[in-house]
């Protein structure tokens, strides 16, 4: 039972990107809606979401709920999505098992179990889930599942470096917000922090909720991302490089672009001024891992700039810059280099040598 909710689960899951944090979603059909908390996608108004077999896209926020913190999400087009449903998370009981799912540290899906130690956690008169499911960064958003494989809350938060303490948002929550969001006639919004009604765009009465009169920001407020400094200028390489960079986007010092079969990571330590281009490319087989090994060897000896790794059973490509050395020209040249050979390489290590293709 367990495995075939996790397998569902999985096609509906999604992930979720922002220039500032990663974080997780999930599809709701009935409602054509993807559900996330609003501290993923706050101060945006537009996210990238990656659902399985589905390209990544960028997708306007609809609605956000600060007090709650939840958001809603347009979805692309999911015709094939499986249905998940909402269940009644007033009936649930201390030791009932739950499952956890999303994406954190940016992983690709994962699915945790625990059981419920508090029903009704109560923390700024709004009454949480207390559980052990295992969650991490980037899990926040995702559903937390009970035995029957429904939805009972939205994964939020957790103790900081607390032993497997985390809290979700009971569905009822949830089940209300959708209800109010359709009667207003599922058109963008924004729920007011101080009277708790939902203001829609446009709000004629800006900067100030029509109702209450205390300061609001809609989403359409909201100013675009701009990156500064070093960040800006590995933005222009990936641009120049014809990468759309809303899309490339994993929080405020990562991009991922994708070359054929290969994957392609940068990252900025801005404390070490280093920037790291990591092609992770096919994985070892069980078998003629040696052969692959002085292929490998080979190809570090003979490559300039590039580098060959293993790490736990994934082929790694890496180049290193630093920031006090960056040159936009110089650069352009490396990290295009890296996404060439990686494509390349990736191609000869699974067909010559047996490598197994990623499946992301």
């Amino acid at each position: 039972m367990l495995k075939v909710v996790i397998e569902k689960y999985k096609k509906v899951v999604v992930q979720i990107a922002t220039p500032f944090s990663v974080g997780t979603g999930f599809y709701l059909k009935k409602y054509n809606l993807i559900i996330t908390n609003e501290h993923v996608v706050r101060n945006n108004r537009e996210v990238v979401v990656e659902i399985e077999n589905i390209s990544r896209s960028l997708q306007p926020v609809l609605f956000i709920d600060p007090r709650l913190d939840l958001a809603f999400i347009k979805a692309p087009n999911l015709t094939d999505a499986l249905e998940i449903e909402l269940g009644n998370s007033e009936i649930i009981s201390e030791g009932d098992l739950v499952l956890a799912t999303g994406h954190p540290f940016g992983l690709k899906y994962t699915a945790t179990q625990g059981i419920v130690s508090n029903t009704a956690h109560l923390q700024n008169e709004i009454y949480y889930i207390q559980h052990d499911a295992a969650l991490n960064p980037g899990n926040s958003g995702g559903p937390l599942i009970n035995q029957a494989g429904k939805v009972i809350g939205v994964n939020t938060f957790i103790i900081q470096n607390g032993q497997n303490i985390g809290f979700s948002l009971p569905s009822k929550y949830l089940i209300e917000s959708l209800r109010d969001f359709a009667e207003k006639g599922n058109r963008p919004g924004v729920r007011c922090l101080s009277c708790a009604n939902i203001v829609n765009e446009p709000n004629t009465e800006l900067p100030y909720c029509p109702h209450c009169g205390v300061k609001i920001q809609m989403i359409s407020d909201i100013k675009p991302y701009e990156a500064t400094g070093i960040k800006r200028e590995i933005e222009s390489l990936l641009t120049a490089l014809h990468f759309d960079i809303n899309l490339t986007r994993r929080g405020p010092y990562n991009w991922e672009v994708n070359q054929g079969s290969a994957k392609i990571l940068i990252s900025y330590h801005e404390e070490s001024g280093l920037i790291a281009g990591d092609a992770i490319l096919s994985t070892l087989p069980k078998e003629k891992i040696k052969e692959i090994y002085i292929y490998l060897l080979q190809q570090n000896y003979k490559m300039r700039g590039l580098s060959f790794s293993v790490r736990n059973n994934d082929i790694i490509l890496s180049t290193l810059l630093f920031d006090q050395y960056f040159h936009q020209e110089t650069a352009f040249k490396i990290i295009k280099n890296l996404i060439e050979v990686a494509n390349e390489q990736d191609d000869i290590l699974i067909h010559k040598f047996g490598a197994l293709e990623r499946i992301y």
